[in-house]
């Protein structure tokens, strides 16, 4: 069973997907894909998605509760993640870059050993499945620029100024 639930953020609702093994989906509601990620969910674990919750989703739940309050820097919920060696690969580098900090696609790729990859890290961010807390929303252009995000670029901006305002505070 994947089990789901509605979680309120200051950013949004956002739906949080769960199987046994741990968090497979955090959506942002609003996302204009939102119906399709969910029928490719349940195609690719070939089950269905209940509306009931479990202990990983309320687990979630706490812990993104806790990082909008400034209280969370990390997040030690356990993760089921869906895609290629590659994919989990690039998504696993983005769990080493520190809260309030932000890298580059360029610097990701060398990261995975490969300056050549940078589309492929890209691509890959935006195929992150569960953001915020595999924190995609760290990695911007080399110039500096916030490019694309798998939610809206306003959600990956305020991620960024929410951290930037907890990081100094916490100076």
């Amino acid at each position: 069973m994947i089990y789901s639930k509605i979680i309120a953020t200051p950013i949004g609702s956002m739906l949080a997907c769960s199987v046994d093994e741990g968090i497979c989906l955090l959506e942002f509601s609003d996302n204009q894909n939102f119906e399709f990620e969910l029928k490719k969910l349940a195609e690719e674990l070939t089950d269905t998605i209940s509306e009931h919750s479990c202990n990983v989703i309320e687990l979630l739940e706490k812990q993104l509760c806790e990082y909008f309050e400034g209280k969370r820097k990390n997040f030690t919920i356990p993760l089921h993640l869906i895609g290629t060696d590659f994919q989990k690969r690039v998504w696993n580098t983005l769990l080493d870059i520190n809260f309030g900090k932000t890298i580059s696609y360029k610097e990701q790729a060398l990261a995975l050993g490969d300056i050549k990859a940078i589309r492929a890290v890209a691509s890959a961010n935006g195929a992150n499945r569960i953001p915020i807390v595999i924190p995609c929303h760290r990695v911007v252009g080399s110039n500096g620029k916030l490019t694309g995000y798998s939610g809206r670029v306003w959600h990956k901006e305020f991620l960024l100024d929410f951290e930037n305002r907890q990081y100094i505070i916490n100076l």
